[in-house]
């Protein structure tokens, strides 16, 4: 059960400065240099984390000889006091653009296969009826996306659920498990063997992401559970530019869904091993945060997606709805 008391003190007690030190705090690891962003004195800015520790009952970072740390209690306040400081500046901007005509802005996080194909696609039909609405895309993994959502810097991201500490806050609709091909230049001498075997391409020189990624640790589980070493010769990216550049240029294959390098399948200028590796990923999909309300422009952006996902992947682009 809360603590009157606290409620009390978050209703009529705490002031955007609370929000903005909290977020200092955290960014700065030093009151001093916490204040002085946030335009406050060394002494305003030990009061206020004061009353905030005494209002909670809790503390909130640790003292040290050299700066302060935020215990789990402050990493908690920080996550929260960014997000809404984030929201009040989603608001302000909303209420500006829609005071001046436009239509809002969304700003979208996607994982690198969607971002060849579903989001490209949903933006040009979105745009068909809303030309005005302006979407920001960032292209990075997973876990990054989903922080910057939980803080309220994205509006909605295409990836995947990875920490299960955050899928209580968050809703998710799976869009596809992405199977992935082994991928070659044309004229790749393995395209000739009809009979080719596992063992045939652990002898290969591999395209490969870092250690510790989803795919990467998939593959090696592939290998040791056919009694086989790890190819011998590696490159690690994940750039696709890159990736496509020494595929053009070598002998190196790669695992990759066949949607992010469909052009250049379609040009011939790549090929697709006839070898089922029979690896998926974990499903992506799309994530939004529970108990949030997204402004016009994301909601638009988040039906359109949904109806491109479902003319892409079937029922798949749809399987739950939050």
């Amino acid at each position: 059960m809360s603590d009157p008391r606290t409620n009390r003190f978050v209703r009529s007690h705490l002031k955007t400065r609370h929000l903005v030190l909290l977020v200092e705090l955290g960014r700065h690891g030093s009151i001093l240099h916490a204040a002085q962003a946030a335009h406050l004195t060394q002494p305003a800015a030990s009061k206020l984390l004061g009353e905030l520790e005494h209002a909670l009952g809790v503390p909130l970072f640790e003292r040290l000889p050299r700066g302060v740390q935020a215990t789990r209690y402050g990493e908690v306040m920080i996550r929260r006091a960014g997000a809404a400081l984030a929201e009040m500046d989603a608001a302000h901007q909303e209420v500006m653009q829609l005071a001046s005509g436009l239509s809002g802005r969304v700003a979208v996080g996607t994982v690198m296969t969607p971002s060849t194909g579903l989001l490209p696609e949903a933006i040009q039909l979105l745009k068909q009826t809303h030309a005005r609405v302006q979407v920001a895309i960032t292209v990075d993994t997973s876990k990054p996306l989903i922080q910057r959502l939980r803080e309220g810097q994205l509006d909605l991201v295409i990836g995947r659920i990875l920490d299960g500490d955050s899928a209580d806050e968050l809703n998710f609709e799976p869009i596809t498990d992405e199977p992935h091909s082994l991928i070659v230049r044309a004229q790749h001498p393995l395209l000739q063997r009809p009979d080719l075997r596992l063992d045939d391409l652990a002898q290969q020189g591999w395209i490969m992401p870092a250690p510790g990624s989803i795919l990467r640790d998939r593959l090696t589980a592939l290998f040791l559970a056919h009694g086989l070493g790890q190819p011998a010769e590696t490159i690690e990216t994940t750039a696709l530019p890159v990736v496509i550049q020494l595929l053009l240029g070598s002998d190196l294959l790669v695992a990759l869904p066949e949607e992010l390098v469909q052009a250049y399948l379609d040009a011939g200028l790549l090929a697709v091993l006839p070898f089922e590796l029979g690896l998926r990923m974990d499903v992506y999909g799309i994530v939004t945060r529970k108990r949030h309300r997204l402004s016009p422009g994301a909601e638009a952006t988040l039906q359109t997606l949904r109806t491109v996902a479902l003319q892409r992947y079937g029922r798949r682009g749809r399987l739950t709805r939050p």
